[in-house]
């Protein structure tokens, strides 16, 4: 039995400060930043959507994926 004067389930935690708002807002906007996060890094196997494929190629070569040889023959290909 609770008296008058005592806290009461709404009173703890939180509430008790009047933070609970606060608290609530605070975890809404780090849900929906990581959401954006998540969306603004999707892009596909590590391209940007506006590179050229020769640019792509480019990278390839420059990071030692692909050598001189399979550079210009994709090169070619991309071109014809």
């Amino acid at each position: 039995m609770m008296q008058n004067g005592m806290m009461g389930p709404g009173m703890m935690g939180y509430g008790y400060l009047g933070l609970g708002w606060l608290f609530q807002i605070l975890i809404l906007v780090l849900f929906f930043l990581v959401i954006w996060w998540m969306f603004r890094n999707s892009s596909s196997f590590g391209f940007k959507a506006n590179e050229s494929a020769l640019d792509i190629l480019k990278k390839r070569l420059a990071s030692g994926e692909i050598d001189t040889k399979e550079f210009e023959r994709l090169k070619k290909e991309i071109e014809s």
